[in-house]
Protein backbone atom coordinates (compact mmCIF):
# COMPACT_ATOMS: atom_id res chain seq x y z
CA UNK A 1 0.00 0.00 0.00
CA UNK A 2 1.31 3.88 -0.97
CA UNK A 3 0.53 6.13 1.68
CA UNK A 4 0.20 10.21 0.19
CA UNK A 5 0.23 13.16 1.79
CA UNK A 6 -3.42 14.09 1.59
CA UNK A 7 -3.28 17.51 -0.96
CA UNK A 8 -3.14 20.76 1.16
CA UNK A 9 -5.66 23.50 1.31
CA UNK A 10 -6.11 26.91 2.71
CA UNK A 11 -8.11 25.83 5.65
CA UNK A 12 -6.59 23.43 6.77
CA UNK A 13 -3.17 25.83 6.69
CA UNK A 14 -4.82 28.34 9.02
CA UNK A 15 -6.52 25.51 11.28
CA UNK A 16 -2.99 24.39 11.69
CA UNK A 17 -1.88 27.72 13.47
CA UNK A 18 -4.46 28.05 15.80
CA UNK A 19 -3.22 25.09 18.57
CA UNK A 20 -6.85 24.39 19.63
CA UNK A 21 -6.78 22.77 22.95
CA UNK A 22 -10.02 21.85 25.22
CA UNK A 23 -10.61 23.48 28.54
CA UNK A 24 -13.24 21.78 29.43
CA UNK A 25 -16.79 19.89 29.06
CA UNK A 26 -20.18 21.04 30.73
CA UNK A 27 -23.40 20.25 30.95
CA UNK A 28 -27.01 21.65 32.05
CA UNK A 29 -30.50 19.86 32.46
CA UNK A 30 -33.33 21.80 33.44
CA UNK A 31 -36.98 22.25 33.72
CA UNK A 32 -40.32 24.21 34.56
CA UNK A 33 -39.60 28.09 34.30
CA UNK A 34 -35.69 28.76 34.25
CA UNK A 35 -32.89 30.98 32.73
CA UNK A 36 -29.28 31.30 32.94
CA UNK A 37 -26.64 34.39 31.92
CA UNK A 38 -23.83 33.39 30.44
CA UNK A 39 -20.75 36.13 31.20
CA UNK A 40 -18.51 36.91 27.62
CA UNK A 41 -16.45 33.47 26.89
CA UNK A 42 -12.65 34.09 26.75
CA UNK A 43 -12.45 31.22 24.85
CA UNK A 44 -15.20 29.99 22.23
CA UNK A 45 -17.49 27.44 23.08
CA UNK A 46 -19.78 24.76 21.25
CA UNK A 47 -22.80 24.04 22.42
CA UNK A 48 -25.38 21.21 21.59
CA UNK A 49 -29.00 21.10 22.82
CA UNK A 50 -29.75 17.41 23.67
CA UNK A 51 -33.30 17.56 24.41
CA UNK A 52 -35.93 19.86 25.25
CA UNK A 53 -35.68 23.12 23.71
CA UNK A 54 -34.59 27.15 25.00
CA UNK A 55 -34.66 30.10 23.84
CA UNK A 56 -30.95 31.96 23.03
CA UNK A 57 -31.18 35.71 23.91
CA UNK A 58 -28.37 37.93 23.04
CA UNK A 59 -28.06 41.63 23.29
CA UNK A 60 -29.46 43.41 20.31
CA UNK A 61 -30.61 40.68 18.40
CA UNK A 62 -34.48 39.03 18.12
CA UNK A 63 -34.59 35.65 20.43
CA UNK A 64 -33.54 32.30 18.38
CA UNK A 65 -35.64 29.33 19.50
CA UNK A 66 -33.46 26.17 19.77
CA UNK A 67 -34.55 22.47 19.63
CA UNK A 68 -32.84 19.23 20.46
CA UNK A 69 -30.43 18.44 18.01
CA UNK A 70 -29.00 22.55 17.45
CA UNK A 71 -26.05 24.12 18.02
CA UNK A 72 -24.60 27.20 18.69
CA UNK A 73 -21.16 28.27 18.50
CA UNK A 74 -20.45 31.71 20.93
CA UNK A 75 -16.86 34.00 20.14
CA UNK A 76 -17.56 36.14 22.03
CA UNK A 77 -20.43 37.97 24.00
CA UNK A 78 -22.56 37.37 26.79
CA UNK A 79 -25.41 35.00 26.35
CA UNK A 80 -28.51 34.05 27.48
CA UNK A 81 -30.38 30.41 27.85
CA UNK A 82 -34.04 30.72 28.93
CA UNK A 83 -37.27 28.24 28.51
CA UNK A 84 -38.98 31.66 27.36
CA UNK A 85 -38.07 35.25 27.16
CA UNK A 86 -38.30 37.08 30.20
CA UNK A 87 -37.79 34.75 32.58
CA UNK A 88 -35.97 35.63 35.50
CA UNK A 89 -32.08 34.82 34.82
CA UNK A 90 -29.51 33.05 37.33
CA UNK A 91 -25.67 33.89 36.87
CA UNK A 92 -24.06 31.11 35.57
CA UNK A 93 -21.66 31.17 38.08
CA UNK A 94 -24.01 29.95 41.02
CA UNK A 95 -25.38 26.79 38.80
CA UNK A 96 -21.85 25.17 37.80
CA UNK A 97 -19.88 23.27 40.52
CA UNK A 98 -16.27 23.96 39.99
CA UNK A 99 -15.50 20.13 40.45
CA UNK A 100 -17.84 18.35 37.85
CA UNK A 101 -19.17 21.72 35.46
CA UNK A 102 -22.59 20.20 35.49
CA UNK A 103 -25.39 22.38 36.58
CA UNK A 104 -29.13 22.25 37.43
CA UNK A 105 -32.02 24.73 37.17
CA UNK A 106 -35.64 24.61 38.02
CA UNK A 107 -37.70 21.44 38.41
CA UNK A 108 -37.26 18.61 36.38
CA UNK A 109 -35.53 17.87 33.68
CA UNK A 110 -37.01 18.49 30.57
CA UNK A 111 -34.32 20.40 28.81
CA UNK A 112 -30.39 19.76 28.71
CA UNK A 113 -27.31 21.23 27.31
CA UNK A 114 -23.94 19.73 26.34
CA UNK A 115 -21.16 22.40 26.09
CA UNK A 116 -17.37 22.40 25.36
CA UNK A 117 -14.92 24.98 25.77
CA UNK A 118 -11.56 25.25 23.95
CA UNK A 119 -8.64 27.87 24.07
CA UNK A 120 -7.28 29.00 20.86
CA UNK A 121 -3.40 30.36 20.18
CA UNK A 122 -3.34 33.50 22.06
CA UNK A 123 -1.78 35.54 18.54
CA UNK A 124 -2.70 33.00 15.63
CA UNK A 125 -6.68 32.07 17.37
CA UNK A 126 -7.72 35.51 16.43
CA UNK A 127 -7.49 34.07 12.75
CA UNK A 128 -10.42 32.19 13.46
CA UNK A 129 -12.36 33.60 16.19
CA UNK A 130 -12.65 37.09 14.22
CA UNK A 131 -13.99 35.70 11.62
CA UNK A 132 -16.95 34.33 12.86
CA UNK A 133 -19.81 36.13 14.20
CA UNK A 134 -20.31 36.86 17.61
CA UNK A 135 -22.86 33.71 17.68
CA UNK A 136 -23.21 31.06 15.21
CA UNK A 137 -26.50 28.81 15.11
CA UNK A 138 -26.35 25.93 13.53
CA UNK A 139 -30.03 24.39 12.70
CA UNK A 140 -30.82 20.58 11.11
CA UNK A 141 -28.57 18.57 9.54
CA UNK A 142 -25.51 20.67 9.95
CA UNK A 143 -25.57 20.22 13.00
CA UNK A 144 -25.24 16.44 13.39
CA UNK A 145 -22.01 16.21 13.10
CA UNK A 146 -20.98 18.55 15.88
CA UNK A 147 -23.48 17.45 18.19
CA UNK A 148 -21.71 14.12 17.74
CA UNK A 149 -18.74 15.25 18.63
CA UNK A 150 -19.55 17.29 21.68
CA UNK A 151 -20.88 14.16 22.68
CA UNK A 152 -17.98 11.87 22.03
CA UNK A 153 -15.96 14.74 23.85
CA UNK A 154 -17.99 14.56 26.92
CA UNK A 155 -17.59 10.98 27.03
CA UNK A 156 -13.89 11.45 26.82
CA UNK A 157 -13.41 14.33 29.05
CA UNK A 158 -13.81 12.62 32.45
CA UNK A 159 -12.79 8.99 31.07
CA UNK A 160 -9.31 9.18 32.55
CA UNK A 161 -8.39 6.41 29.89
CA UNK A 162 -5.09 6.96 28.27
CA UNK A 163 -4.59 9.99 25.34
CA UNK A 164 -8.07 11.32 26.07
CA UNK A 165 -6.87 14.83 26.39
CA UNK A 166 -5.41 14.54 23.20
CA UNK A 167 -8.29 12.98 21.58
CA UNK A 168 -10.64 15.77 23.14
CA UNK A 169 -8.77 18.30 21.34
CA UNK A 170 -8.78 16.60 17.89
CA UNK A 171 -12.39 16.13 18.65
CA UNK A 172 -12.40 20.35 19.06
CA UNK A 173 -10.58 20.52 15.75
CA UNK A 174 -12.78 18.55 13.80
CA UNK A 175 -16.19 20.77 15.51
CA UNK A 176 -14.01 23.45 14.04
CA UNK A 177 -13.93 22.27 10.57
CA UNK A 178 -17.98 21.49 10.83
CA UNK A 179 -18.67 24.81 12.15
CA UNK A 180 -16.59 26.83 9.76
CA UNK A 181 -18.42 24.72 6.83
CA UNK A 182 -21.93 25.71 8.03
CA UNK A 183 -21.01 29.01 8.68
CA UNK A 184 -19.57 29.58 5.01
CA UNK A 185 -22.80 27.44 3.78
CA UNK A 186 -24.81 30.34 5.36
CA UNK A 187 -22.74 33.29 4.95
CA UNK A 188 -23.07 36.39 2.96
CA UNK A 189 -21.15 36.06 -0.13
CA UNK A 190 -20.58 39.98 -0.06
CA UNK A 191 -18.99 39.97 3.00
CA UNK A 192 -14.88 40.00 2.41
CA UNK A 193 -12.32 38.24 3.96
CA UNK A 194 -10.45 35.01 3.87
CA UNK A 195 -13.18 32.53 5.04
CA UNK A 196 -15.18 33.73 1.87
CA UNK A 197 -12.76 33.36 -0.42
CA UNK A 198 -12.92 29.91 0.00
CA UNK A 199 -16.18 29.53 -1.47
CA UNK A 200 -15.52 31.63 -4.61
CA UNK A 201 -14.06 28.90 -7.89
CA UNK A 202 -11.95 31.53 -8.87
CA UNK A 203 -10.63 32.46 -5.51
CA UNK A 204 -10.28 29.09 -3.67
CA UNK A 205 -7.60 27.49 -6.00
CA UNK A 206 -5.27 30.66 -5.41
CA UNK A 207 -5.89 30.48 -1.66
CA UNK A 208 -4.91 26.60 -1.61
CA UNK A 209 -1.84 27.51 -3.82
CA UNK A 210 -0.47 29.89 -1.82
CA UNK A 211 -1.26 28.57 1.43
CA UNK A 212 0.43 24.88 0.35
CA UNK A 213 3.78 26.50 -1.04
CA UNK A 214 4.31 30.10 0.93
CA UNK A 215 7.90 30.20 0.08
CA UNK A 216 7.14 30.20 -4.17
CA UNK A 217 7.95 33.14 -5.97
CA UNK A 218 3.96 33.23 -6.83
CA UNK A 219 3.52 36.10 -9.52
CA UNK A 220 0.32 37.72 -10.60
CA UNK A 221 0.69 36.24 -13.74
CA UNK A 222 1.10 32.62 -11.86
CA UNK A 223 -1.91 32.90 -9.53
CA UNK A 224 -4.30 35.09 -12.37
CA UNK A 225 -3.85 31.44 -14.31
CA UNK A 226 -4.76 29.55 -11.24
CA UNK A 227 -8.03 31.16 -11.12
CA UNK A 228 -8.33 31.31 -14.97
CA UNK A 229 -8.94 35.41 -15.51
CA UNK A 230 -6.84 37.67 -16.96
CA UNK A 231 -4.72 39.33 -14.36
CA UNK A 232 -6.70 42.59 -13.94
CA UNK A 233 -9.95 40.52 -13.38
CA UNK A 234 -8.34 38.65 -11.00
CA UNK A 235 -6.63 41.17 -8.67
CA UNK A 236 -10.01 43.47 -8.61
CA UNK A 237 -11.70 40.18 -7.76
CA UNK A 238 -9.49 39.00 -5.30
CA UNK A 239 -8.94 42.21 -3.64
CA UNK A 240 -12.89 42.44 -3.20
CA UNK A 241 -13.40 38.84 -2.32
CA UNK A 242 -11.00 39.04 0.48
CA UNK A 243 -10.09 42.56 1.28
CA UNK A 244 -6.58 42.98 0.10
CA UNK A 245 -4.24 42.50 -3.15
CA UNK A 246 -2.76 39.05 -3.63
CA UNK A 247 0.61 39.72 -3.22
CA UNK A 248 -0.19 41.84 0.13
CA UNK A 249 -2.28 38.88 1.62
CA UNK A 250 0.50 36.22 0.42
CA UNK A 251 3.11 38.08 2.38
CA UNK A 252 0.98 38.99 5.53
CA UNK A 253 0.57 34.46 5.56
CA UNK A 254 3.91 34.48 5.38
CA UNK A 255 4.94 37.09 8.45
CA UNK A 256 2.13 35.26 10.19
CA UNK A 257 4.21 31.69 9.85
CA UNK A 258 7.49 33.66 10.85
CA UNK A 259 5.74 34.83 13.89
CA UNK A 260 4.69 31.70 15.35
CA UNK A 261 8.50 30.01 14.22
CA UNK A 262 9.91 33.37 15.99
CA UNK A 263 7.59 32.80 19.05
CA UNK A 264 7.55 29.16 19.61
CA UNK A 265 11.17 28.21 18.57
CA UNK A 266 14.58 28.90 18.53
CA UNK A 267 15.85 28.87 14.52
CA UNK A 268 17.61 32.11 13.49
CA UNK A 269 15.70 34.70 11.70
CA UNK A 270 17.53 34.42 8.36
CA UNK A 271 16.92 30.30 8.25
CA UNK A 272 13.18 31.67 8.87
CA UNK A 273 13.28 34.23 6.23
CA UNK A 274 15.10 31.68 3.67
CA UNK A 275 12.30 28.90 4.62
CA UNK A 276 9.64 31.41 3.31
CA UNK A 277 11.22 32.33 0.48
CA UNK A 278 13.21 35.30 1.27
CA UNK A 279 16.48 35.60 -0.27
CA UNK A 280 18.30 37.76 2.30
CA UNK A 281 17.64 38.15 5.78
CA UNK A 282 17.10 42.41 5.15
CA UNK A 283 14.56 41.55 2.79
CA UNK A 284 12.85 39.16 4.84
CA UNK A 285 13.07 41.70 8.14
CA UNK A 286 11.75 44.55 5.81
CA UNK A 287 8.52 42.40 5.29
CA UNK A 288 8.59 41.10 8.99
CA UNK A 289 8.31 45.15 9.86
CA UNK A 290 6.15 46.10 7.09
CA UNK A 291 3.43 43.64 9.06
CA UNK A 292 4.33 43.99 12.85
CA UNK A 293 6.35 47.19 12.94
CA UNK A 294 8.83 45.80 14.78
CA UNK A 295 12.11 43.70 13.76
CA UNK A 296 12.15 39.96 13.53
CA UNK A 297 14.88 39.57 16.45
CA UNK A 298 13.11 42.06 18.71
CA UNK A 299 9.81 40.54 17.83
CA UNK A 300 11.23 37.38 19.95
CA UNK A 301 12.91 39.28 22.50
CA UNK A 302 9.26 40.98 23.13
CA UNK A 303 7.47 37.52 23.15
CA UNK A 304 9.63 35.93 25.45
CA UNK A 305 9.57 38.85 27.98
CA UNK A 306 5.99 39.74 27.88
CA UNK A 307 4.99 36.26 26.78
CA UNK A 308 2.78 35.91 23.14
CA UNK A 309 -0.81 38.73 24.50
CA UNK A 310 2.38 41.35 23.10
CA UNK A 311 0.12 44.30 22.11
CA UNK A 312 2.09 44.31 18.79
CA UNK A 313 1.26 41.20 17.92
CA UNK A 314 -3.12 41.58 17.66
CA UNK A 315 -3.14 45.24 16.68
CA UNK A 316 -1.04 44.42 13.89
CA UNK A 317 -2.48 41.99 11.63
CA UNK A 318 -5.82 43.08 10.60
CA UNK A 319 -8.93 40.93 10.46
CA UNK A 320 -9.14 40.12 6.79
CA UNK A 321 -5.76 38.49 6.74
CA UNK A 322 -5.26 34.33 8.32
Amino acid sequence: MIVQNSPSDALSAVLNTINAVALCSISLQAGGRWGIRFPAPANIKFNVVRRGGCWLLTEGDEPVRLEAGDCFVVANGRFDLASSPGEKLTSAYDVFSTSTLAGQLGEGRDFAILGGSVRLDTVDGVVLSDALPQILVIKGGSAAPIAWLLDQLDREWDSGAPGAQLVCNDLLRMAFIHVIRAHLAQRDAASPGWLGGLTDRHIAPVLHAMHAAPERDWTLTELSSLAGQSRSSFAARFKQRVGLAPLDYLMRWRMRLAAGRLRRGGDPVGSIGAALGYRSESAFGASFRRVYGISPARYRAECKLSGPAHPHIQDTVPQSVP
